[in-house]
């Protein structure tokens, strides 16, 4: 067997993308493009409102601002190659490249699983212990866990990928718009066996198990929140509570679907879609449904700008 590092029976892949008809995929085009634009300008501007504005500067927005960097840099994985596919007739990827980009992809996928399981922690603490929050998540603290939602995923990447074991020869056509992980073991004319075992042990560490321990975080803030007696109190951990849920439920429920179940031998439009959710959607909806409706985005989007008028 020869692994991804050394193959040489395969110089590059072809991508079939979501559609071949000219027509769909210039419409294509101008939906995601759209799409990309409101996502990076959308998380761009959450960093940039946490960084400037000293009143964002808490634990919450802190992983935030790492969430919204993380969204930015997974959708520009794929989009902008996608769009510059929609005008290519045979659209095509090196083989360097193609590795390179299922490797960050995945990477930054696992990263912000393991970010969304730290916010819910972020979360009980403050609606479970508000007078020791300032204490339980100091800088010191929040900076640890920054670092390792960071390392671990870069790690467990580097061995999950320098452990795969893929013989490509001669089946080079991707039936997806990206080098996604799933689509390309489909074309190994070798047993992918060992793979997909090894795969679907990387996304327990990083998608199941974070999974379970964000139902069970939110159980327990159910269980708080209830207890409140002021219903300003109760709304407003509510509205915090429900637009990460939110997040979770797109993010978690298409990943989970296409990464720990048993695999087709083809790859069909339906794993394309969902691949559309988690690498597109879920990054252009996150800043609406997770901050524009926040009282203090807002008022930090209008602080700033008034600095900007005042001048």
């Amino acid at each position: 067997m020869e692994s991804w590092g050394n193959s040489t029976t395969v110089t590059e892949f072809v991508l079939l993308g979501l559609s071949r008809n000219p027509q769909v995929r210039a419409g294509l085009f101008v939906i995601f493009l759209v799409m990309y634009l409101i996502a990076v300008a959308g998380n761009s501007l959450i960093v940039v409102l946490i960084v400037v504005d000293s009143h964002l500067h808490t634990p919450m927005y802190f992983f935030l601002s790492n969430l919204s960097f993380i969204d930015v840099c997974y959708v520009t994985t794929s989009v902008p190659q996608m769009l510059v596919h929609s005008f290519t007739e045979r659209p095509t990827i090196s083989y360097g490249r193609c590795f390179g980009q299922m490797s960050i992809a995945v990477c930054l996928a696992e990263t912000e699983f393991l970010l969304l399981a730290v916010m819910a922690y972020d979360r009980l603490v403050a609606i479970c212990n508000p007078l020791r929050y300032s204490l339980i998540m100091n800088g010191k603290v929040c900076i640890i866990l920054a670092l390792g939602l960071w390392t671990f995923p870069v790690l467990l990447t580097l061995v999950t990928f320098l452990t795969l074991q893929v013989n490509m020869c001669g089946h080079n056509v991707v039936n997806h718009f990206k080098c996604e992980v799933q689509a390309v073991l489909k074309l190994a004319c070798s047993s992918t066996r060992i793979n997909g075992i090894i795969m679907v042990l990387a996304s327990s560490f990083t998608l199941l198990f974070p999974f379970i321990f964000i139902l069970v975080t939110y159980g327990r803030i159910g269980f708080a929140v209830l207890r409140i007696r002021s219903a300003q109190g109760r709304g407003k951990a509510l509205s915090t509570c429900g637009s990460h849920l939110a997040v979770v439920g797109i993010f978690y429920g298409t990943a989970l679907a296409m990464y720990l179940r048993p695999q087709a031998k083809r790859f069909t439009n339906r794993e394309k879609v969902m691949a559309i959710f988690y690498g597109v959607i879920t990054p252009m909806l996150n800043p609406m449904i997770y901050s524009m409706r926040n009282r203090e985005v807002k008022g930090a989007l209008w602080r700033v700008i008034g600095r900007k008028v005042g001048k």
